[in-house]
């Protein structure tokens, strides 16, 4: 049963599934457009590949919200400014509200010199490969034998376990600008590839950032036994490949040859205390190389600056006094230049804020979110909009919508295949083959 309110969601990772369920148990009557064919984002491609418990379980999830009867799914579908539909194409289709959900669609560049060279990436972008998201699943990556990962949070470990354990490459850096006692991962995202650590490079790192250390009052060796906290239950080693801290660094320029990257040029910086007792990393003059064929920007990312809303500082503008706040948060997006809310339009997950946590921070975001959209609509008189006007104009669109029936058959596909070939999980490396498999598509 719906209460004759229309929204849309826009996005399909965690804020998007669980803010739709939101609204659909409070009876609105809920389009889910999703960019990719299958639901998830980043739980689905972002998680490492191997953490199959942990995918199934959201698997799971994700298949129950679907098959609530007031959510309609339609996969391979983009919206924004440059997609298949617009956001004044969904306000002219009777949607009374629209959350946009869809996550952090770009990524943060720095602007350094020789960030076009073969062999620089971003880190969403080399996830994406191993994760098998089309079209990420079917580039080429250079991963030379040295590899430096700008970074110090769970991502870079992420990328340093891929690195280490299945491209085996023979060296991985991670190349910090701040220093050790400032890392940003778990200890347990560390027990995946702390076998591999050069101990005593991080002696020496640790040696030679002491005194700046203890300048700020940090301690050394309460950082060193916190980033080796994991060797207790270390995995164990399948490479030779040897990982390595580069703190205090910061990269300012990417050298190459014949369009190749050969070297990444990183500064000294040094640590200064803030009236607010946090420190600051600034850069000290000193300039060094590293022999590098691999340089991956770990460092967050920002939303689609093309989709349609206004943007600042790698985020949308959300409206600063909140008429629909939720735990003190505003999720109502704003004009600056008209200087007011955005009239039915919301933003929730890493649309909100992105990179911020995971799956549990996003599936929280975004249900919050709807919980604002709901205040929202409880302004609004319930209206006569169906479905059929959305469905007419996703059908006349030139590609084939994937929906909740299709993805069914194509995880059933999937699950076949692993079983044929012995696979714990078996994905499509294209949107085609998953197109063919669903039967939206046929062959030539």
């Amino acid at each position: 049963m719906t209460n004759h309110y229309l929204v849309a969601v826009v996005g399909a990772g965690p804020a998007g599934l669980f803010g739709a369920r939101e609204l659909a148990n409070q009876g609105a009557s809920v389009v889910l457009f999703n960019r990719d064919i299958k639901p998830g984002g980043l739980a689905e491609y972002g998680i490492y590949p191997t953490k199959y418990v942990m995918k199934a379980g959201l698997r799971k999830q994700f298949r129950q919200v679907l098959e609530h009867p007031n959510i309609h799914y339609f996969g391979n579908i983009s919206i924004g400014a440059q997609g298949d539909l617009n956001i004044s194409d969904l306000w002219k289709l009777g949607f009374q509200a629209i959350l946009v959900t869809a996550g952090a669609q770009g990524a943060k560049w720095l602007g350094l010199p020789g960030e076009n060279l073969e062999g620089v990436y971003q880190a969403k972008d080399v996830v994406y490969f191993y994760n098998r998201l089309p079209p990420n699943s079917q580039q080429q990556y250079r991963f030379g034998k040295r590899c430096a990962i700008v970074g110090a949070g769970n991502v870079m470990v992420d990328i340093a376990r891929y690195l280490i354990r299945q491209a085996q490459v023979e060296e991985v850096i991670a190349v910090v600008r701040r220093g050790p006692a400032e890392v940003k991962f778990d200890k347990k995202e560390m027990e995946y590839v702390i076998a591999n650590l050069d101990q005593d490079a991080l002696d020496r790192e640790i040696a030679r950032v002491r005194p700046i250390m203890e300048a700020v009052n940090q301690d050394p060796e309460a950082a060193r036994a916190a980033i080796l906290e994991a060797l207790p239950k270390a995995y164990e080693k399948v490479s030779d490949t040897r990982f390595r801290f580069e703190f205090l660094s910061s990269p300012i320029q990417m050298l190459g040859q014949d369009g190749l990257l050969t070297q990444l040029e990183v500064e000294d910086t040094t640590l200064t205390l803030k009236e607010n007792g946090d420190t600051k990393a600034s850069g000290t003059g000193n300039k060094r190389t590293l022999d590098v064929e691999t340089v991956i920007f770990a460092i967050g990312d920002k939303v689609d600056e093309s989709f349609g809303l206004p943007t600042q500082w790698n985020e949308f503008v959300k409206n600063e006094n909140p008429v629909y706040p939720v735990d003190g948060i505003s999720y109502e997006a704003f004009d600056p230049a008209a200087g007011k809310p955005i009239e039915g339009m919301f933003v929730g997950g890493w649309s909100r804020k992105a990179s911020s946590g995971l799956v549990g921070y996003a599936r929280k975001d975004g249900t919050n979110a709807s919980k604002a959209v709901w205040s929202y609509l409880q302004t609004k008189a319930p209206d006569d909009s169906t479905l059929d006007a959305v469905i007419s104009k996703v059908m006349e669109l030139h590609k084939p919508a994937v929906t909740q029936e299709d993805i069914q058959r194509l995880e059933a596909v999937e699950a076949e295949e692993a079983q044929k070939r012995g696979l714990e999980e078996f994905k499509f490396a294209s949107n085609e083959e998953m197109l063919r498999a669903m039967g939206l598509i046929i062959a030539a």
